[in-house]
């Protein structure tokens, strides 16, 4: 079977913002899998109009179309959530609002307010609409390990509760799409 394209998309475009550290970590755990072909996406590549806003420069409504076009080039995705008011960011919320998604698999690595865990249950809520399928292990880093990464030089991958977490969750992500892969293309031949 050929590899998953899955794309790494980094969830904040903060000043100083931590999601770097997990975005790289995850990309290079599920770079190590055979399985998956891996690309990272930072939002701060794509400064995208609000959803729906009627004022929308047209430089801006070419990112939007840049941002889906390349959505469609992936089979699945795994989001870096920040938990800002015990929810994801915004710029986040609008990304996905602006995003293609529907029939792939998408998994969250959250951090926050514990471990990222309200944000990354609004994202699994916002991705049913979106027709995506969420798997079910996410990988949370605590506050604890936020800041030994940024006050001790640590690495996420020190610590091997977030080692398995990911490995279950890539063991996840590659069941599901497989899975949806092979059904979006008996429907796309029928």
């Amino acid at each position: 079977m050929s590899q998953l394209k899955i794309a790494v998309i980094v969830g904040s475009t903060r000043i100083g913002r931590f999601a770097d550290h997990p975005a790289q970590w995850i990309a290079e755990t599920a770079g190590a899998r055979s399985e998956l072909a891996i690309e990272v996406l930072d939002l701060r590549d794509y400064p995208l109009p609000f959803f729906g806003e009627a004022r929308a420069t047209e430089a801006e409504n070419e990112t939007a179309e840049r941002w889906k076009k390349k959505l469609r080039e992936f089979d699945g995705y795994i989001f870096t959530a920040a938990e800002y008011n015990h929810a994801p960011t915004g710029v986040l919320k609008n990304a996905i609002d602006l995003g293609e998604f529907i029939q792939k698999p998408v998994a969250f690595v959250g951090y926050g307010g514990v471990g990222g865990a309200r944000a990354v249950e609004h994202l699994r809520l916002i991705f049913v609409e979106m027709g995506a399928a969420s798997v079910k292990t996410g990988v949370h880093i605590a506050f604890s390990e936020y800041l030994s990464v940024l006050k001790e030089g640590k690495s996420l991958g020190d610590y091997p509760h977030l080692n398995e977490a990911a490995k279950n969750q890539l063991d996840q992500l590659i069941w599901w799409g497989n899975a949806l892969k092979a059904a979006r293309s008996v429907i796309t031949s029928a």
